[in-house]
């Protein structure tokens, strides 16, 4: 198989903002050992990698942010943009990501303009619930 690197740095006033082709090698869904549900995609960039994910999805009642419904728009999300219907098949798939200052913070298809910014949806998500 052959990898083509594709990068492009946009500046954002004092943000690095690039772009990137990645594989996406592994995914979890998990509850982490401080009581939350989390999600991650291990990201392969050709040489070197990152994650994508890490959000409060969801707690516990009795927690102050329980339930805030996240999960499932995470998940939702997630598979649209990649353009699968199973949490399984995400593994192997190519997906491009915007990382301003080292942070994976957007995921996209690899030829659809349809990106996922999880910060930006959780914060139009939660003011709509208001």
């Amino acid at each position: 198989m052959v990898r083509r690197e594709y990068q492009i740095v946009l500046n954002r006033e004092d943000n690095k903002m690039e772009e990137k082709n990645a594989i996406i090698t592994n995914v979890s869904l998990e509850i982490e050992d401080h009581g939350i549900l989390s999600s991650f995609l291990t990201l392969d960039y050709g040489g070197s990698g990152q994650g994508f994910g890490g959000y409060f999805l969801y707690s516990p009642s009795g927690w102050k942010e329980h339930d805030k419904g996240w999960a499932g728009h995470f998940i939702w999300r997630v598979l649209e943009t990649v353009g699968v219907s199973d949490w399984s098949q995400l593994k192997g798939k190519v997906i491009r990501v915007r990382i301003e200052n080292d942070f994976a913070r957007a995921i996209a298809h690899p030829i659809k303009n349809n990106w996922f910014y999880p910060t930006e949806e959780f914060e139009a998500f939660d003011s709509n619930a208001e």
